[in-house]
């Protein structure tokens, strides 16, 4: 019972953070039929800051630390990123009625990760000094790249095999030339350019006074107004979500659920194994359980393009980024009550 009282204080108090404040304040003023509105651009800026003052952060980290220290956390996010796109596919092609393309792109978007909820998530641990490896946010393409090529390898193997409306069969891409293509439109696409980049940065020169003097002190207020957008952009998509079968719904409920206690599962299996922090445990459960929300969409647009985005965009974006968010706290009480 002690314990049970402990760990709902802990997620009472999380959620009271200007975090997860700014984030339902979002969505009250897009239910409330607010016009109050963040020009694109400036969304487009934030989040460029956001992601590089991350990718120098881990960039300057990565030089103190040791291949091994990061070999089995890396290889457990891509573990994770394909795994829960296999997950997803293997769930939704048992539902009746529903088109397996926008299964398997709901999968792909689940399987990524969202750049948002990490900020979000190591903010909320350093205020409450929460010790994780600075390193850990390198892990995002681990995950991320791994989970949209599978989902989009999937896309393919099923076209192969159901012929076109004519009665003959597409002529399939070659996975190699998948391979490369994603790969290229990941590493040119705005997020994960922004946060590679920081993190060469942060590895190959000497950062540190640009770091602590312009990304760190903004990094707390930028994200605050991207949570406030992130609310907005969520309770909109809701309406898109309608469209679709409610199982989309519940995917988006339960999905961050099951995917982050595998990531804390799997998590606590390389804290076994090279002492990974608890917090860097509960950074993998954030990741696992976070859904793509800059990256993802525009990668699976193009390379998937029968898939309904009301249905994959609507679930991740309309509810599963707001399921993780909230989640954040829930991580975080699971393991003061695991590690302690």
């Amino acid at each position: 019972m002690e314990i049970l009282a402990e760990f709902l204080a802990t997620l009472i108090r999380q959620l009271q953070t200007p975090t997860l404040s700014f984030l339902l304040g979002g969505m009250l003023l897009a239910a409330l039929g607010s016009r109050f509105e963040i020009p694109d651009a400036l969304y487009r800026f934030i989040v460029a800051v956001l992601l590089l003052k991350i990718g120098l952060g881990a960039g300057i980290a990565i030089r103190g630390a040791s291949f091994t220290d990061l070999a089995a956390p890396a290889l457990a996010a891509m573990v994770l990123g394909v795994a829960i796109v296999l997950l997803g596919r293997l769930t939704m092609a048992r539902l009746p009625g529903l088109k397996a393309e926008d299964g398997i792109a709901t999968a792909g978007l689940f399987g990524a990760v969202s750049a948002s909820t990490l900020a979000a998530a190591m903010v909320m641990m350093e205020s409450d000094s929460i010790a994780f490896e600075a390193w850990v946010p390198a892990l995002y393409p681990f995950m991320d790249i791994p989970a949209l090529l599978t989902a989009i390898v999937l896309a393919q193997l099923l076209r192969k095999r159901a012929p076109a409306e004519g009665g003959a069969a597409p002529a399939p891409v070659p996975v190699r030339q998948i391979l490369g293509g994603l790969i290229a439109d990941s590493l040119r696409g705005a997020a994960l350019s922004a946060l590679l980049l920081g993190l060469l940065l942060g590895l190959l020169a000497r950062p540190e006074q640009v770091y602590s003097s312009f990304y760190e002190p903004l990094f707390r207020g930028f994200l605050s107004i991207l949570m406030l957008i992130m609310g907005m952009e969520a309770w909109s998509r809701l309406a898109e979500l309608r469209k679709v079968a409610h199982v989309y719904a519940i995917y988006g409920l339960v999905g961050p659920v099951v995917h982050g206690l595998m990531g804390f599962a799997l998590g606590y299996v390389v804290h076994l194994m090279t002492g990974f922090s608890p917090g860097g445990v509960v950074l993998m459960a954030v990741m696992a359980s976070s859904s793509s929300d800059i990256s993802g969409p525009p990668t699976l647009r193009a390379a998937i393009p029968s898939a309904n985005p009301a249905a994959y965009i609507g679930s991740s974006t309309g509810i599963g980024t707001p399921v993780s968010m909230l989640l954040i706290p829930v991580w975080i009480a699971l393991a003061q009550i695991v590690f302690t």
